[in-house]
């Protein structure tokens, strides 16, 4: 049955607003819009063909998080070229979280938030 499996699908995010966060994960992220649901939910597309699914935050307060808190932690996003990535997104002024550290496994990574607070990581291997 192991080789029913095929990867990850998607990850997703409830968000405080869905357009406006759609909107940065698109245009900032160069995500494309995949698929829309009246909800409103949005399914976005990577260009490696992965999803990242937006969708509305219910009542529930956010929980204060570091990388290590228990449960699922962060979404790491794979660049080509780290240091050419951090320039660019230092033009649209997202909140790092630390320099640019070793990653596990190999490579470099380095933090951010998105403009809701969630945690994101860059990383080069």
């Amino acid at each position: 049955m192991k080789h029913l499996f095929l990867g990850t699908d998607h990850a997703a995010v409830a968000a405080d607003d869905v357009e406006k966060l759609t909107d940065w994960y698109c245009d900032v992220l160069g995500y494309e819009r995949f698929f829309r649901h009246p909800k409103p939910v949005w399914l976005l597309k990577a260009p490696d063909g992965t999803f990242l699914e937006i969708m509305p935050k219910d009542d529930t307060e956010r929980p204060g998080r570091t990388t290590w808190t228990p449960g699922w932690s962060h979404l790491a996003l794979r660049v080509a070229d780290l240091d050419g990535f951090i320039a660019y997104l230092d033009t649209h002024g997202v909140r790092w979280g630390n320099d640019p550290i070793s990653a596990v496994g190999g490579g470099r990574v380095r933090n951010l938030a998105d403009p809701e607070g969630n945690m994101l990581q860059i990383l080069e291997r």
